[in-house]
């Protein structure tokens, strides 16, 4: 019953905040009822059952919590009485419809954090924290800070939201260009934490964000190298298992096509018509992977080529180091591991397991095999989930 009732808070946190804020106008108000009605359901749902639509109980119950609060708390409920005013004299734009004209609540409220008054990065790491459902050590990792630099972030975000009093609205048509690169992010977050974490949930809904958000944006090109980007990934899924099943090991047999053929669709539409944005091309490297045979028929030199592009327009190590891998793969190994012992002194790839599993793979292709060893008990100190410890494990035992 445990195990329904986490499921059930896994799918429907995000939602049930959204609404909470955008009904109450609090973020703090809206994750502490919203917490206190998924601990009453653990007391009830074990003697009464899983209600029929958990959701909504979970809406209803969160909800009566939230105005017991406000009752109790006259200067609370004065301030938040402030808050909806002035909310409503900045004119907000109605709510954005989608496909068959129903909102989707956690969306508006995606581009409502991407508020321009907070840091870009502290928008994205709150929104990741409090309406995607992360917890703080899952958003740390797609960030690759520590832990306690991320809860400051986040906590950091809530106090400028409170004292600039950043009212919590659906932003106008004419802002959503400038809000849109931190809501990519943020859908890109919970697919790749999904991915990461074998949570094909997270996924999904990520993937499910993006196609909301192609119908509601067709011109803009990123958002379809975003969706092209995410299906040719999770097309892979079967494949993956529950193991991590690296690439090069994976039955091709078993990926998605159709998945594929739409991605790769997508990545023309994301590619045509102007300079390419950092999601379109790598849309086209995952497009390129999926269309090959094996690793061997895989277009190397084109990779790499795109991998330069991508670096032009993202400069970051984690781009630097799949860079390093490519060219391993197009000139050979001693090739990639020059590259990657010019970025060793990078303080984000020092505490980045993939950085430390690379180079133990080329050391072991080189016959190095105590570097190897040593590379490899790195990585695995650094994972961050099951999966990736189990995988590192066996590369340790053979």
């Amino acid at each position: 019953m445990t195990d329904s009732v986490a499921g059930v808070f896994r799918e429907e946190h995000g939602r049930l905040l959204a609404a909470l804020v955008r009904r109450f106008g609090d973020l703090d108000l809206a994750e502490e009822v919203a917490s206190e009605a998924v601990e009453i359901a653990l007391t009830r749902w074990p003697v009464d059952g899983v209600p029929p639509n958990p959701g909504a109980w979970l809406m209803t119950t969160a909800r009566r919590r939230a105005v017991d609060r406000l009752r109790r708390d006259r200067a609370y409920a004065e301030r938040l009485a402030v808050l909806r005013v002035e909310a409503e004299r900045a004119d907000p734009a109605p709510a954005a419809d989608v496909g068959d004209g129903l909102p989707d609540e956690r969306l508006q409220l995606f581009f409502t954090c991407a508020h321009p008054a907070l840091p870009a990065e502290d928008r994205v790491a709150l929104t990741l924290r409090c309406l995607a459902g992360m917890t703080t050590p899952e958003v740390a990792r797609a960030f690759l800070v520590p832990v306690e630099t991320m809860a400051k972030r986040i906590t950091r975000a809530k106090k400028k939201i409170r004292e600039a009093r950043i009212p919590f609205r659906v932003p106008g048509a004419d802002e959503l260009p400038e809000r849109l690169p931190g809501v990519l992010q943020v859908v890109y977050s919970i697919f790749t934490e999904g991915y990461a974490a074998h949570r094909s949930e997270l996924a999904e809904e990520a993937i499910r964000l993006a196609r909301i958000l192609r119908a509601l944006m067709p011109a803009e090109r990123e958002v379809a190298g975003l969706l092209a980007l995410l299906l040719l990934v999770h097309a892979r899924r079967e494949a993956r298992g529950d193991e991590l099943v690296l690439l090069e090991e994976q039955d091709r047999a078993l990926w998605d096509r159709a998945m594929i053929a739409e991605g790769t669709r997508l990545v023309e539409v994301a590619l045509t018509g102007g300079r390419p944005g950092p999601y379109g091309v790598q849309a086209a490297i995952a497009a390129l992977h999926d269309e090959a045979a094996d690793l061997a028929d895989t277009d190397w030199p084109q990779i790499v080529a795109l991998y330069e592009v991508l670096l032009a327009l993202l400069p970051s190590p984690v781009v630097a180091l799949n860079r390093a891998v490519a060219v391993a793969m197009r000139d050979g190994a001693e090739a990639g591991l020059a590259l990657l012992d010019e970025l060793a002194d990078d303080p984000q790839l020092r505490s980045y397991h993939p950085y430390s599993t690379a180079r133990a793979e080329l050391l072991r292709l080189l016959g190095r095999d105590s570097e190897a060893a040593l590379a490899f008990r790195r990585a695995l100190e650094l994972a961050g989930t099951e999966s990736e410890r189990a995988h590192l494990r066996r590369k340790l035992e053979g």
